[in-house]
Order: structure tokens, then sequence, then C-alpha cells
């Protein structure tokens, strides 16, 4: 015989928001961070328009700049 299932507010459903959503992704990004900093010395980011090698002892050393678009007008018709 199948099971009934309770109706109203005692069984929620669980959604997935923007916000748990970004959480979860911020969370994951600092965790992949630090564990390839302990492993590699430095993690590769991108900051004010450069892409940047951090080492662990907090020196930064320049790669390269990320280039801009030419155009940022963008037509929505």
């Amino acid at each position: 015989m199948a099971k009934k299932v309770p109706s109203g507010s005692s069984r929620r459903k669980a959604y997935l928001t923007k916000r748990i959503l970004v959480s979860a992704a911020r969370s994951g990004v600092r965790d992949a961070a630090k564990e390839t900093m302990a492993t590699m010395g430095y993690v590769i980011i991108a900051e004010d328009g450069w892409v940047i090698r951090k080492f662990a002892d907090g020196t930064r050393e320049k790669i390269e700049p990320i280039p801009q678009p030419d155009n940022l007008n963008v037509a929505l018709d």
C-alpha cells in the first residue's frame, strides 16, 4: 500500500534561490583558491584590468592586461 504524503506546511519543498546559489559558488571558489595556494604556492586572478599571479607570501606579479572591447555599445533591437 502506498504511503500518503502529508499536505500543508508540514511538508515543504526546498527551493534553489539566487542567494543560496551565489553563496555556494563563492564558498566553492574560496575553498578551491585556498587548496590551489597550498598546493602550487600561487593563484591566478583578474584584478583591476590585469591578469595577476598572487603568491602565498602576498606578492603579486602582473602577467598581462585584460583586453578591453573596442565597442561597448550593444544594439538591443
